[in-house]
């Protein structure tokens, strides 16, 4: 992949997660507080952009979406590798709890 097609799939990844993230605000401001990983103002200013904003800043080189978590244990869960045989459910229960902790601090 050269830079250009990786810029191309950057500004794809943007558009798609501005429009994701406001139509989940919009639908659902608690919900999407949780699931996004924002905060209350961030939910405010994505929720109020008009169409011309989003394609203005998702046409940026930068991502705008980030991993919520960096924690090898939430990793662990989410992908079953921390025990051999364990419960899926579970552990992406166990996950969401740790993830849920974490809302706070975004």
């Amino acid at each position: 992949m050269n830079a250009d097609q990786m810029l191309a799939e950057i500004r794809e990844a943007n558009l798609s997660y501005l429009m994701l993230a406001q139509s989940l605000i919009r639908a659902d401001r608690e919900q999407a507080l949780y699931r996004l990983g924002i905060s209350e103002e961030t939910a405010t200013l994505i929720g109020t952009l008009s169409p011309a904003q989003i394609m203005k800043i998702a046409a940026g080189n930068t991502l705008l979406c980030a991993f919520r978590m960096s924690d090898d244990l939430v990793w662990g869960l989410l992908t079953n590798h921390s025990k051999p045989g364990a419960n899926e459910s579970v552990s992406r229960l166990h996950a969401s709890i740790l993830m849920a902790g974490r809302h706070e601090h975004a």
